[in-house]
This record gives C-alpha cells, sequence and structure tokens, in this order.
C-alpha cells in the first residue's frame, strides 16, 4: 500500500490512526450529504454539499456487489478515490483508476470499526463511501487534534488478495531442505536441519508455480514467508506466525531476494537458499548468526 501519490500512500495510516482512536458508532446510509456518480469499476465523481464539512464520520453502500460476501480477515482488494473536504475546494488527493494500481486493505482490527461494519456488508464488485472525520482520532493527553480535513473515500471491491499460493505443484526439491505444502491456505513446513552443505551460490526452486505475471525488481510484493537458518532448523522469522501477509518495494530487501524472486510470476511458492554474501553476510542480524545461510519458503501473493 505505498504509491506515488502522497494522499494515497497516506491512506493506511489514515486507517491505522483512525483505528487506535476513538470508536465512533458507524451511522449505516450516511453520505452526510454528499452525491456520487459513476458505475463501479470506473473512477466516481463526487458532489459536496454547500456549507462546513461534516464532523461525524459515516459511511453509506452505495452498491452492494454480487460476488462472494467480504469477511473479516479478508485481504481486500480495492480502487479507491479520496478528497479533502475542507468546505472549500475540495480536492481530490488521489485515485487508484489514475495509478492503475489498487490498493490492499486488510478487514482487520487496523481498519476502524466503521470501515469494517461498511465493508462487511459488502460483496465482490460493491462500493462504499465513508466520510471519515475527526471524531474518529482520540488525541493523546495534553495535546489538541491536528486541523486535518474530513476525508470522502469511495472504495470499489475488486476481489480479496489470495492466502497462499495457487496453482501446479512442479516437483522440484532443493537437496537437504523440506518442504510440507498441505494444500488450501495452510502454511507450508519448512525443516532444514541437515548435514548436507548449503551451496555457496543462490539457488531458487519452485514448488507451486502461480499464473500471475513474473514479478518486477522495482514492484512492491505481498508475500507469506518462513526463514530458517541452513543446517539448524531455527526459525528467526515468519508472516506465517504472525498471521499477516508482508509487504515491501522488493529493491528495499536483500540481495537474496532481489535476485531470487524476480521473474517468479505472482502465485507461486518457492523456496530459497540464500549463500551469507547475499543475505546478512560477516554482520549478526537479530540472532542470525554471522555468515549464515538463510533459507526461505516464500509465497509470492501479489505485486503491484
Amino acid at each position: 500500500m505505498r504509491r506515488a501519490l502522497a494522499a494515497l500512500a497516506a491512506v493506511p495510516l489514515l486507517f491505522s490512526a483512525a483505528a487506535c482512536g476513538s470508536e465512533t458508532a458507524s451511522i449505516q446510509d450516511g453520505s452526510a450529504g454528499v452525491k456520487v456518480a459513476g458505475q463501479v469499476g470506473a473512477k466516481p465523481t463526487v458532489t459536496f454539499p454547500t456549507g462546513d464539512p461534516a464532523t461525524k464520520s459515516s459511511y453509506k453502500v452505495l452498491e452492494a456487489g454480487t460476488g462472494p460476501a467480504v469477511k473479516t480477515g479478508d485481504q481486500l482488494i480495492v480502487n479507491l478515490s479520496v478528497w479533502n473536504w475542507d468546505g472549500k475546494g475540495n480536492a481530490l488527493q488521489g485515485s487508484t483508476y489514475d495509478t492503475k494500481t489498487p490498493e490492499t486493505l486488510p478487514v482487520n482490527e487496523q481498519l476502524p470499526q466503521l470501515l469494517r461494519d461498511g465493508f462487511t456488508q459488502l460483496k465482490h464488485g460493491g462500493r462504499l463511501l465513508a466520510v471519515m472525520a475527526s471524531d474518529l482520532t482520540t488525541p493523546a493527553a495534553g495535546q489538541t487534534a491536528p486541523a486535518e480535513p474530513t476525508k470522502v473515500f469511495v472504495m470499489d471491491v475488486v476481489g480479496t488478495q489470495p492466502k497462499a499460493a495457487s496453482g501446479q505443484e512442479t516437483g522440484e526439491t532443493l537437496k537437504g531442505v523440506k518442504v510440507d505444502n498441505p494444500g488450501g491456505d495452510q502454511a507450508p513446513t519448512l525443516t532444514t536441519k541437515t548435514s548436507d552443505k548449503p551451496s555457496k551460490e543462490l539457488v531458487v526452486k519452485t514448488l507451486i508455480k502461480g499464473e500471475g505475471a513474473p514479478v518486477k525488481g522495482d514492484q512492491t510484493l505481498t508475500v507469506h514467508y518462513t526463514g530458517k537458518i541452513w543446517g539448524t532448523d531455527k526459525e528467526f522469522d515468519s508472516s506465517w506466525g504472525r498471521g499477516e501477509p508482508a509487504s515491501f518495494p522488493l529493491a528495499q530487501v536483500i540481495k537474496g531476494w532481489q535476485q531470487g524472486l524476480e521473474g517468479v510470476p505472482v502465485g507461486s511458492r518457492v523456496v530459497m537458499s540464500i549463500p551469507p554474501d547475499l543475505g546478512y553476510g560477516d554482520q549478526e542480524q537479530q540472532g542470525i548468526p554471522a555468515k549464515s545461510t538463510l533459507v526461505f519458503v516464500v509465497d509470492v501473493l501479489s505485486a503491484a
């Protein structure tokens, strides 16, 4: 959820701040006088009422949708447009219909209750209007609330992000490493306890080949992964264990990931053996000994 447009890049921060603040009551069908025109699947047009902006947050289901129902825990893929409702210019801050890169929003406690209530009344193909005012945030003791304008979001539900790799198992293996693929949305099991010596080169094996576009080096990926140290079976990190996939620009992670994941089709599951010079080298890193060979099993869920 990190885009070039500053307003859209701030969207997750806005939602997180609201989620950490006071929970305002959800007002169903609360458009606050805002009118939205246009079809779902295209950039909407918004008309604001005259006078001061709304000071109470609300939402309205504009289109219910006809696809699968949205559920708590879904990683929703949405096209969204956001406006600053300041009672003056009411300027459009950005739209994913312009950037052609939908956002992914988790339907969980990271979102304010108002949005969780709204989204879970939708199905795929639905459209939600949300008016997010200052009543969603509570200033810290001794501080005053920032003079942020009320924001208006129009969000179209495109679908949900997959929770695991999907596609055909290839039968490929990595000598010395075992990966059990339980199927469905369950996490794979990675075992790296072995007496075999690791390769001094990067080794990447595709366990499940996805049907999406190949990953590009300048993209932001969303992945599930588990990382262990070769030979010890010591797990040092796992998004599966945290219950949330991770998102990051591929260009900002270790070289082994950059080289190993570029070109991998979205939807794939790969296992990678990363030598020290493409990992953390001679530096100990959060309990990972220096000169460790790292092993990751990675599900590439999306790339944008």
